[in-house]
C-alpha cells in the first residue's frame, strides 16, 4: 500500500513539472509573440511615415540651399545690331554697312514674322585658353548663315536638319565656334524663324557651354522620364480599375510632356526620334489643340458634379466653343497665324477656368479644387517667370522652377487632385457600403446568401429572427431544414433559370405545429444564392380574407352579386345538353316594412335566417348569392328547368313557411321567385335581367313562382329590348329616331285650336316601328334617357321655329321629360342654354313631368318650375292620380295643367269608382285654376262624360292617332283629323253646350 501511495506521489511530481515546463514555454512564446508584433508596428511607422517625410524635407533643402552640379558661370549676353526687312537683293557687304547705323539691342522680336533677319556683333574674348562659342538659343530659329568677312564666304551654315562649318546644333537652338580668340571679332548672321521668336546671343566658354547642354539634356530626360513614367502609372490604374476619368488624365499628362517640351524648346523629338522638320509646325499647332480638348475634358470630368452646383453653365459653353475655334485654326492657318489664336484662346481659357475654380472653392470648399488650383498656379508662375526673365534680360524669378520643374509640379498637382478625388469616391463607397450594411442589418425583411449547397452563409438579424437561428451559427444551418428539399430546388431553379424570380413558400411545422407563409426573391450570383425572405402569413391571411369579402357577402355569408355571377358564368361555360343548368332570382315581398318598423338590426337578422334556410336546401351544385337588399340569386348546375322549379318551389316555402324570430318578436316574410333555363348564348347581365323579370312577374300576379323556359315569348321580348339598348349605346341618329304628333283638343272650342303632344318613335333595322315603352325602358337601363330627352326637346323646339308662322291655332305643345333626365344637373343645364336659343318656341312649349317625380324633390321641382315660367314657358303634371300622395302639394307648385292617368279615365264609364276620381281631380283643378286633360279617350260615351264633368281637353284615339309632322301643319284644327260625322257633329254639340256650364277661360291659351 505504501509503495502505490508513493508512485502516485511520483507521478503527481511529474504531471507538476511537466505543466511548470509547458506554462513556460507559452509564457516565452507570447513574449517573442509581442516583441514581434511591436518590432512590425516600429517599421511600419518608419516605413509609412518616417522615412517619406524625411525624404521630402531633404529634398526641399536641398532644391533650396545646395548649388546645382550643373551650375554655369562664364556666359555673356551680347548686344547686337539687328534688321529684319532687307530687300532681297542685297548681299553681306551692303548688309553690313546699314547694320552699322543700326541700334544695339540685347533682344530682338520677329513679331511672328518668317522673313530673314540679319544682325550684326562684336564677340569678345572670354579666356585666352579656351575656344569662344557664341550661342543662339531662340528655339524658334530655322535657319542661320554667319560671316566674319562679308566679302568672304560663310563660317558657318546650319538647319535643323544640316548644319556645316563651324555652326552646330546646341541644346534648342545653335552655336558657332570661334576657336581661342585673343581680340574682339564682329560677324554677320542671317536667319530665319518661326513662330514668336526672339532673337538673344550669349558668348560661352566651350567647357561652361558643355554643361549647360548636359543640364539640358538631363532637363529633357527628367520631364520625359517622370511624366512618361506617372502617365504610364495612371494609365495601367485605369485599365484595372476601369476608370476612364484616369485613362483622359494619362493622355493629359502626355500633353503635359509635350507642352514642357516645347517650352525647352526639345519638342523637335519624340523618344529620342527626330520629328521630321516639314511636320514640326503641324506637329506643334495639334499640340496646342489637342492639349485644349485634354484639359477641357479633364477639368469638366474632374467637376462634373461641382459645376452643376455653380451654375454659370454659359461659361462651359464658350470653353467648349473656343476649342472647336482653336481646332478649326489649326487645321486651316499656317504656324505663324495660328499662334495669335492660340494666345486668345489660352487667355481666356485660363481667365473662365480660374473664375469657375475660385466659384467651386468659395461653395464647395473643394480639395480637389484647391490641387487643381495649385496646378494652375504653378503653371502660370512659371510661364510669367520667363516672360519676366525674357522681357527684362533677367533671370527667373525662381530658378527651382523653371519650365520642366513647372510641368513635373503641376502634373504633380493634378495627380493629386485626381488622387483627392479617388479618396473622395472611395470614402463615399466606404460611407455607402456602411449605409448598405446598416440597412442590411436593420431591415424587416429577411436577407441572406446561399451557397450552391442550400448552407446559409449570410444572414441579416431579420432572417435570424424568422426562423430562429443563432447569430453565430448561420453556416451550420441549410435550407431545406426550414423549408424541406422540395423547396430547395423549386428556389434553386427559380434562381437560375426563371424570369420570375418571386416564390412563395411554406415553411415545415415548428415544435407547436404551426406553419407560416413567405415571400422569397433570390438571384444566382458568383455561385450563390442572394435573396430576400418576408413573412407574409399575416398578409396572406389578410388576402384569403379580401378573397372571400370579394366574392361573400360579409352580413349572410353567402356569395355577393360578384360570387355569384362568377358561378353563373361558369355555368354558362359548362353548358351542355348532358349538363344543363338554370337561374332563379328570389325578392323578398316585405322585407322593407320590416326594416322600416323593427330596425334595420332586425332586418339584418331576418336575412342571416333566410340564407340558412335556403342553404339547408341547396347542394353542392347549387349556389346562392345575395344580389341586393332583399334579392338573391340561386344558381342551378346539373339540372333541368323542372328539377330547379321545384327546388326554387321548396325554396319559396321554407322563406315563407316558417315566422321568423328574433327576440321575442316573430316576423312573417314572404318571397317571390322567377325561374328561368340557361343557354350558352345567353350573358350573365341578360340571364340574371331575365330571371329577374320572371321574379316580378311572379309578384305582380301574386302567383310565387314563375318559370320561363327555353324559347318563352318572355325571351324574345327581353332579346329586342337588348338588341335595342345595344342600338343605343351605338350611338342615336335621325333614321332610328324621328317625332309624331298627337293632338290635344279644346272641349270649349274643338274647330278653333290645333295642340298636341310630341311624342317619341323609334325604328328598329327592319323598319319597324318599336313601341315607345320598350325605347324608354331600354334607354332608362342603358342610361342614354337624357340624350334621347334632350334630342326630343331640341328637334320639337327647331321644329316650332322653323313653322312657327304655319301654327295660328296652336296654343301648346306638350313635351314629356323622364324623371332620370329631371335629376340630371348637367342636363338641366343643357336644357336651359337649349330653350334660350329657341326664345320664340318657348312660349308654346308645355314640359310634361310625372307626379311621382315631382314629388321626389318638391324644392327642386318648383325651382324647375318657376325658370321654365320666367321663359314664358308651362308646366303640366302627367299621370295625374296614380300615385299615392294627397293633393295638398299642388297649392305650392304653380303648375298650369294637369294630365289625368289614362287608366281611370278609359274605364270610367264602366267603373263608377273612377268616375268619381276623375270628377274629383276636375274639380280640384278648377278650383286652383289649373286647366285639365284627359288621356286615353278611346269612346263617346267616355268624352260625353268628361265634357259633363268640365275636362278642359281631351287627348286619345277617339280624336287622332298620333300623326306625322307634316300631317299637323298641314290640319286646321283637331276636328280635322275626325273621320266620323257623327263623332264631328257631337263635337260641336259638346263645344256649343261647354260654355253655359263651365264659363272659366283655359289658362292655356
Amino acid at each position: 500500500m505504501a509503495g502505490e501511495l508513493g508512485n502516485e506521489r511520483d507521478d503527481h511530481s511529474r504531471k507538476s513539472t511537466d505543466f511548470a515546463d509547458e506554462l513556460a514555454e507559452f509564457s516565452d512564446t507570447r513574449r517573442r509573440w509581442r516583441v514581434s508584433a511591436r518590432l512590425d508596428e516600429l517599421f511600419r511607422t518608419i516605413s509609412l511615415y518616417a522615412v517619406p517625410a524625411a525624404i521630402m524635407l531633404l529634398s526641399g533643402l536641398v532644391l533650396m540651399f545646395q548649388e546645382s552640379q550643373y551650375a554655369v558661370r562664364g556666359e555673356t549676353p551680347l548686344t547686337f545690331q539687328a534688321q529684319g526687312d532687307f530687300p532681297a537683293t542685297f548681299g553681306p557687304p551692303m548688309v553690313q554697312g546699314v547694320l552699322e547705323r543700326a541700334p544695339t539691342v540685347r533682344q530682338f522680336s520677329t513679331h511672328l514674322s518668317e522673313a530673314p533677319v540679319w544682325f550684326r556683333f562684336t564677340v569678345p574674348p572670354v579666356g585666352a585658353a579656351q575656344h569662344t562659342i557664341i550661342e543662339f538659343p531662340s528655339r524658334h530659329a530655322q535657319t542661320l548663315v554667319c560671316w566674319r568677312n562679308p566679302d568672304a564666304p560663310a563660317i558657318g551654315r546650319a538647319d535643323r536638319s544640316v548644319v556645316s562649318g563651324a555652326i552646330r546644333m546646341s541644346k534648342a537652338g545653335f552655336s558657332i565656334d570661334l576657336g581661342p580668340l585673343v581680340a574682339p571679332v564682329t560677324l554677320l548672321c542671317e536667319g530665319t524663324f518661326s513662330g514668336p521668336a526672339h532673337l538673344t546671343l550669349v558668348a560661352w566658354p566651350a567647357s561652361e557651354l558643355r554643361i549647360s547642354e548636359r543640364e539640358f539634356h538631363r532637363s529633357n530626360g527628367l520631364l520625359e522620364g517622370g511624366l512618361l513614367t506617372l502617365s504610364a502609372f495612371v494609365l495601367v490604374t485605369a485599365i484595372i480599375n476601369k476608370e476612364w476619368l484616369y485613362v483622359l488624365f494619362a493622355a493629359w499628362l502626355i500633353g503635359n510632356l509635350r507642352l514642357a517640351a516645347n517650352s525647352l524648346g526639345a519638342d523637335t523629338q519624340w523618344l529620342e526620334r527626330a520629328i521630321p522638320i516639314d511636320l514640326d509646325a503641324l506637329v506643334r499647332k495639334a499640340t496646342f489643340a489637342i492639349y485644349y480638348v485634354l484639359t477641357y475634358s479633364l477639368f469638366t470630368q474632374l467637376f462634373k458634379r461641382e459645376l452643376r452646383l455653380v451654375g454659370l453653365g454659359w461659361m462651359v459653353m464658350v470653353l467648349q466653343w473656343a476649342g472647336v475655334v482653336l481646332c478649326c485654326a489649326a487645321i486651316a492657318l499656317p504656324y505663324a497665324h495660328f499662334i495669335p489664336v492660340l494666345w486668345a484662346v489660352a487667355a481666356l481659357g485660363i481667365v473662365i477656368v480660374l473664375v469657375l475654380l475660385t466659384r467651386i472653392l468659395v461653395l464647395t470648399r473643394s480639395r480637389v479644387a484647391m490641387w487643381y488650383s495649385a496646378s494652375l498656379a504653378i503653371v502660370l508662375f512659371a510661364t510669367f517667370s520667363e516672360v519676366i526673365a525674357a522681357a527684362f534680360n533677367a533671370r527667373a524669378l525662381s530658378s527651382a522652377l523653371n519650365s520642366v520643374t513647372a510641368a513635373l509640379f503641376s502634373s504633380l498637382m493634378a495627380a493629386l487632385a485626381i488622387a483627392e478625388q479617388m479618396r473622395a469616391e472611395h470614402q463615399g463607397k466606404l460611407e455607402a457600403q456602411t449605409e448598405l450594411r446598416n440597412a442590411y442589418d436593420v431591415t424587416p425583411v429577411g436577407l441572406f446568401t446561399l451557397d450552391d449547397q442550400g448552407v446559409f452563409v449570410r444572414g441579416n438579424a431579420a432572417l435570424h429572427t424568422m426562423l430562429g437561428i443563432p447569430d453565430t451559427e448561420e453556416r451550420t444551418f441549410r435550407w431545406d431544414q426550414f423549408f424541406g428539399q422540395n423547396t430547395w430546388r423549386m428556389l434553386l431553379d427559380v434562381a437560375q433559370h426563371s424570369d420570375e424570380s418571386e416564390l412563395e413558400i411554406l415553411s415545415l411545422p415548428r415544435d407547436d405545429g404551426r406553419t407560416s407563409r413567405y415571400l422569397v426573391k433570390a438571384i444566382f450570383s458568383a455561385g450563390r444564392i442572394e435573396g430576400s425572405l418576408q413573412d407574409i402569413t399575416e398578409r396572406a391571411r389578410t388576402m384569403e380574407q379580401l378573397r372571400y369579402l370579394a366574392e361573400n357577402d360579409p352580413l349572410t355569408g353567402v356569395s355577393n352579386r360578384r360570387g355569384i355571377e362568377k358561378a353563373l358564368g361558369e355555368a354558362v361555360r359548362t353548358l351542355s345538353d348532358a349538363r344543363p343548368a338554370a337561374l332563379a332570382y328570389l325578392d323578398l315581398d316585405r322585407f322593407k316594412l320590416v326594416n322600416d318598423l323593427f330596425g334595420h338590426a332586425a332586418g339584418d337578422e331576418v336575412l342571416r335566417q333566410a340564407c340558412d334556410r335556403m342553404r339547408a336546401r341547396l347542394s353542392a351544385d347549387q349556389s346562392v348569392g345575395r344580389t341586393g337588399g332583399d334579392e338573391f340569386i340561386v344558381v342551378f348546375r346539373d339540372a333541368t328547368i323542372k328539377e330547379a322549379a321545384a327546388v326554387a318551389r321548396r325554396l319559396v316555402d321554407a322563406i315563407c313557411g316558417e315566422p321568423y324570430q328574433i327576440g321575442d318578436r316573430a316576423f312573417q316574410v314572404r318571397a317571390s321567385a322567377g325561374v328561368i333555363e340557361l343557354t350558352a348564348d345567353m350573358r350573365v347581365p341578360d340571364a340574371i335581367s331575365s330571371a329577374d323579370r320572371a321574379c316580378r312577374e311572379a309578384k305582380k300576379s301574386r302567383r310565387e313562382l314563375v318559370v320561363y323556359e327555353r324559347g318563352a315569348a318572355a325571351f324574345r321580348e327581353r332579346l329586342a329590348e337588348l338588341r335595342l339598348i345595344d342600338a343605343l349605346d351605338a350611338g342615336l341618329t335621325p333614321n332610328t329616331l324621328f317625332l309624331e304628333m298627337q293632338p290635344i283638343m279644346e272641349m270649349a272650342s274643338p274647330g278653333e285650336s290645333l295642340n298636341f303632344e310630341v311624342l317619341l318613335r323609334m325604328r328598329d333595322s327592319d323598319g319597324n316601328i318599336v313601341p315607345a315603352s320598350r325605347v324608354i325602358s331600354a334607354a332608362e337601363e342603358n342610361g342614354s334617357i337624357g340624350m334621347i330627352d334632350k334630342w326630343v326637346l331640341t328637334n320639337t323646339l327647331a321644329w316650332i321655329d322653323l313653322n312657327r308662322d304655319r301654327l295660328t291655332k296652336t296654343r301648346f305643345v306638350c313635351v314629356n321629360l323622364s324623371g332620370a333626365s329631371l335629376n340630371d344637373e348637367h342636363f338641366i343645364r343643357d336644357i336651359f342654354a337649349t330653350l334660350a336659343v329657341h326664345e320664340r318656341a318657348v312660349g308654346l312649349l308645355c314640359i310634361e313631368i310625372t307626379e311621382t317625380v315631382a314629388l321626389h324633390d318638391l324644392d327642386n321641382t318648383r325651382r324647375f318650375v318657376d325658370r321654365i315660367h320666367q321663359l314664358g314657358g308651362r308646366i303640366a303634371l302627367d299621370d295625374f292620380g296614380a300615385g299615392f300622395s294627397s293633393f295638398s302639394y299642388l297649392k305650392d307648385l304653380a303648375v298650369d295643367a294637369i294630365k289625368i292617368d289614362g287608366a281611370f279615365v278609359k274605364s270610367m264609364a264602366a267603373h263608377p269608382a273612377n268616375l268619381a276620381i276623375v270628377e274629383a281631380i276636375v274639380a280640384l283643378a278648377k278650383n286652383l285654376g289649373i286647366r285639365s286633360v284627359a288621356e286615353w279617350v278611346e269612346d263617346a260615351a267616355t268624352l260625353e262624360a268628361l265634357s259633363e264633368l268640365g275636362v278642359d281637353y281631351v287627348q286619345g284615339f277617339l280624336i287622332a292617332r298620333p300623326q306625322t309632322p307634316e300631317a299637323i301643319l298641314a290640319a286646321d284644327s283637331a276636328v280635322s283629323f275626325v273621320r266620323d260625322p257623327q263623332l264631328a257633329s257631337l263635337l260641336v254639340e259638346l263645344g256649343d253646350a261647354y260654355y253655359p256650364r263651365h264659363r272659366t277661360k283655359s289658362a292655356l291659351h
